[in-house]
């Protein structure tokens, strides 16, 4: 897939970092407003491992003011910072070129897929927390372009047009084309599904319609379901297509941990852990020596610390190198492959950087009342898978 200019990497990496430091959601407007097409296409697609297509992509910036994006989460647990960090980063992004995002709380599908035992009220207590914590993270909410929607609620508003859209995408699918989807609940083909289950993708489907999504923004995982949305316009003989944006899926801290798990509590790293509690998990990650591929030390930094700060600086004693600042992630490989810099240097800067970001969660747990009782009830609950 293309890749961003340098000139228009730069411009997003200036936006991103106004968005993510400044409450003044009037001025990330009037930036957005002033974007070139081409700037505004490098910011988006700068959000997506995989872009469904860029032409249609290019065509609705170009055509449409505020296109619409979805992204959806289901309320299962404490969130990690894969949930946390990366979507404050990619919905600033978003709202920074001018899009709408509607975040769809699938309360209604946590359920459906077991999730803290199917207990309606334990989800919205988890759904809420998700809130409270990208307030405090920094995702921008004041500008009125980020909108948290309840599936329940919306779909009780509205079940005269919802329950028959998602009848008709049942009915122009086979069983064996929904099964192919069970990816996007955590479930294989394999596993032993219930019928509400096997449901599930018919719904998150008709979501993308119901919504109005000119862009599905989903992690990498939820790819098969946006394709079957895609493929449900050619049925309906329906032109516009949503646009799939997938972005990429952090692995967890242990070696061959391919996606962040929050039931592995040691390969996470939860929005609310402490300093201490970071600084022993990255000690404890897998990060050897030279070797970038499969690293996810090196991951964090390039998803999550460079895209914050646009820098990432290792501090050494000058006997031992000096401190040294990086600016791109290639320079870092670079430098990592060739053994200047070592996993006893990227680690302790790595912890450092990612304990500045959540600090404010941190902060915000502790003095706001509300919050502080929230998360003393999310870590009784049960994780279920």
């Amino acid at each position: 897939m293309a890749e961003p200019q340098t000139d228009e990497a730069s411009l997003e990496q200036q936006l991103n970092a106004t968005s993510l430091s400044s409450s003044s959601s009037t001025s990330d407007q009037n930036s957005a407003s002033q974007l070139t097409l081409d700037q505004k296409f490098a910011i988006v697609r700068s959000i997506g491992e995989e872009c469904i297509q860029e032409d249609e992509l290019r065509n609705l910036l170009d055509k449409k003011p505020e296109p619409v994006c979805y992204d959806g989460f289901e309320p299962s647990g404490r969130m990690h910072i894969a949930q946390g960090v990366m979507k404050a980063i990619n919905v600033n992004k978003l709202t920074s070129a001018g899009c709408r995002v509607k975040i769809w709380i699938a309360d209604w599908f946590a359920k459906l897929n077991n999730k803290m035992g199917g207990d309606l009220k334990k989800i919205e207590t988890v759904g809420n927390y998700f809130i409270e914590i990208w307030k405090a993270v920094g995702m921008d909410l004041d500008g009125g372009k980020v909108e948290f929607l309840w599936s329940s609620k919306e779909i009780n508003a509205r079940a005269d047009e919802y329950w028959p859209l998602v009848l008709d995408i049942a009915q122009k699918n086979n069983l064996k084309r929904i099964l192919r989807c069970s990816q996007i609940m955590g479930r294989s083909e394999q596993d032993e599904l219930t019928a509400a289950q096997i449901f599930y993708p018919c719904m998150q489907c008709a979501d993308i319609f119901y919504l109005k999504a000119d862009i599905c923004q989903l992690g990498m995982d939820q790819r098969k379901v946006n394709v079957l949305a895609r493929e449900y316009c050619d049925d309906i003989k329906r032109k516009n297509k949503p646009i799939i944006l997938s972005h990429h899926m952090l692995p967890g801290l242990l070696q061959g941990q391919e996606k962040m798990s929050k039931s592995d509590t040691s390969s996470s790293i939860f929005m609310e852990d402490e300093e201490a509690e970071v600084n022993v998990k990255i000690k404890k990650a897998y990060c050897p020596p030279q070797i970038v591929e499969g690293n996810p030390c090196l991951e964090y930094i390039k998803y999550l610390v460079l895209p914050w700060f646009h820098e990432f600086t290792v501090e050494r004693s000058e006997s031992n190198g000096g401190n040294k600042t990086f600016k791109t992630f290639e320079e870092l490989t670079a430098a990592y492959e060739s053994g200047e810099v070592h996993p006893g240097d990227l680690k302790p800067a790595l912890s450092k950087a990612l304990n500045k970001i959540l600090e404010p969660v941190r902060q915000h747990f502790k003095n706001d009342k509300n919050a502080r009782e929230l998360l003393k009830k999310i870590k009784a609950y049960r994780v279920t898978k």
